[in-house]
């Protein structure tokens, strides 16, 4: 993937924010499950997250099916002119024959032509010809009538179904829209809740997310499914006292947090400059941290799989904006932390 938007749900590229010789360290609480209007929020973000999803795929795909049928409206508009066209051609033909006809007594009974004829047999072969020609033109005309009839109903029928799918292409974009600022305004309650957590120095406690299909054929994914990618590790620059320790993921708040892969959960935690975050140890001695995180999904020894929902993301702790902050450490610790980019590509992730 290139570093332009994989899906248009995205906003302006945020960077961490933590000076890390300052920070102080996590607070370990964590808290209940939760339960009432907290965890309520979250779940409805998360409702909303996918309702949003599949009402943009539904748009795009009304808009793709609109556009496909105008331009077979356009095309069937161009057919029926050059029928037209081509009609009036025939029309013109007929009209010379006939004129033709009458310069060359065409006026006068066949038996009259005949008797005064120098040739007769001459002209019972051009009257032969005449009929002959007037018949063909005839059918020719005719069967234009019917091709343009046709084509008549044929553009009829795709401009009237060119009409619908614009009309439905206009209720999905007015539905988005209206999933969009209901989702907005679910966001900033949730990051409400994760504000009030972080300056009280007490995480909610985890909160129940409907869980997408389980997918048994990959042992690692991407921390989230849709982002674009913004401080990479390494980086330095006036938010860092000293370079980046990990990759940021630009996604809005709210957006499902993935485990990158099998694991247990060995720290949710609060407070400090990565704010509401979750460590998980992995086999092999690696472990993951996801950071400024709005809510949490799961609680301090809990199993988790590849892509199972872990937390929902955020602008918590010292944060200039929403993104997920995704570590790869070879210690629970921040301090140890490793590329993560080319640690998931090693592992079938490509992230880029």
């Amino acid at each position: 993937m290139s570093s332009s938007l994989r899906r248009p749900l995205l906003v302006a590229v945020p960077l961490c924010a933590w000076a890390v010789l300052a920070a102080a360290p996590p607070l370990p609480s964590h808290g209940q499950p939760v339960d009432g209007p907290d965890a309520a929020v979250s779940a409805e973000v998360a409702r909303l997250y996918r309702d949003a999803a599949v009402a943009t795929q539904r748009y795009e795909q009304g808009r793709r099916e609109a556009d496909a049928r105008r331009a077979l409206a356009v095309r069937a508009e161009a057919l029926l002119d050059g029928q037209r066209r081509r009609l009036g051609v025939l029309h013109e033909d007929l009209g010379r024959i006939a004129r033709a006809q009458y310069r060359t007594g065409g006026s006068l009974p066949m038996t009259a032509r005949l008797l005064l004829a120098d040739h007769p047999e001459r002209l019972i072969s051009e009257q032969h010809a005449f009929a002959r020609t007037q018949a063909t033109v005839s059918r020719a005309i005719d069967r234009s009538r019917r091709a343009q009839a046709r084509l008549v109903a044929d553009e009829a029928k795709a401009a009237a179904d060119w009409r619908a799918l614009e009309k439905r292409t206009t209720a999905l974009a007015a539905l988005r829209k209206d999933i969009e600022a209901k989702l907005e305004d679910a966001r900033g309650r949730l990051q409400g809740q994760a504000d009030a957590a972080v300056a009280a120095g007490s995480c909610r406690g985890a909160v129940r997310l409907d869980q997408p299909p389980a997918d048994g054929t990959r042992a690692w994914v991407a921390p989230v499914e849709t982002y674009r990618l913004s401080a990479g590790f390494g980086s330095d620059g006036s938010h860092w006292a000293h370079r980046h320790t990990g990759q940021d993921f630009a996604v809005p708040i709210g957006t499902p947090v993935r485990a990158v892969g099998a694991g247990r959960v060995v720290r949710v935690a609060c407070g400090g400059a990565f704010g509401i975050e979750i460590v998980v140890g992995h086999p092999g001695g690696y472990y993951t941290q996801y950071a400024h995180l709005a809510a949490v999904a799961v609680e301090p020894g809990q199993r988790v799989v590849p892509g199972q929902w872990i937390g929902q993301s955020g602008t918590s702790g010292n944060s200039t904006g929403p993104h997920l902050h995704f570590e790869v450490r070879i210690t629970p610790d921040m301090g140890s932390a490793l590329d993560p980019l080319p640690w998931l590509a090693e592992r079938g992730v490509p992230v880029g």
